[in-house]
């Protein structure tokens, strides 16, 4: 597990670092979206979890969830473009799991992607992610976790 300034960062995940997501592609195809725990950091505590319906269609870059802090309302950016499959049952009964599991339990979208090789090309893993999100904490002024 990567950390930078007390975020952690697996370094297993591809990441679009501008929009604070993350994607794991699952071994059925499908791939789950979730916020990063630097995105969770930056919000403060969820407290509203509003995800595109299953069997909508999302675009990359665009949102696939809907989520409100006491100090930020916004949309979570899909890395990849697809279908949403899931929404996470156990987020929107509890949005702060979300904050408590950014990686795990905290997912918020699962996705059948409609092109996974032409789609994440540009996203970062592994030290790549580590060195990209340390620039854009730089960038951000932000102190840490």
């Amino acid at each position: 597990m990567g950390v930078v300034r007390g975020c952690e960062i697996p370094e297993d995940l591809l990441y679009n670092i501008d929009n604070n997501v993350w994607i794991r592609k699952e071994s059925d195809g499908s791939a789950i979206v979730g916020l990063t725990s630097y995105a969770c950091s930056l919000a403060g505590q969820i407290v509203s979890y509003t995800p595109k319906k299953v069997g909508k269609p999302v675009k990359k870059d665009k949102s696939c969830a809907t989520v409100e802090s006491g100090k930020w309302v916004g949309p979570a950016k899909t890395p990849v473009s697809g279908e949403v499959i899931a929404i996470n049952d156990a987020v929107a009964a509890k949005p702060g799991l979300i904050n408590d599991d950014p990686y795990g339990e905290g997912w918020l979208v699962r996705i059948k992607p409609d092109d996974w090789d032409g789609e994440t090309g540009d996203l970062k893993t592994g030290d790549d992610a580590l060195a990209a999100f340390e620039a854009k904490m730089d960038a951000d002024g932000f102190g840490g976790c």
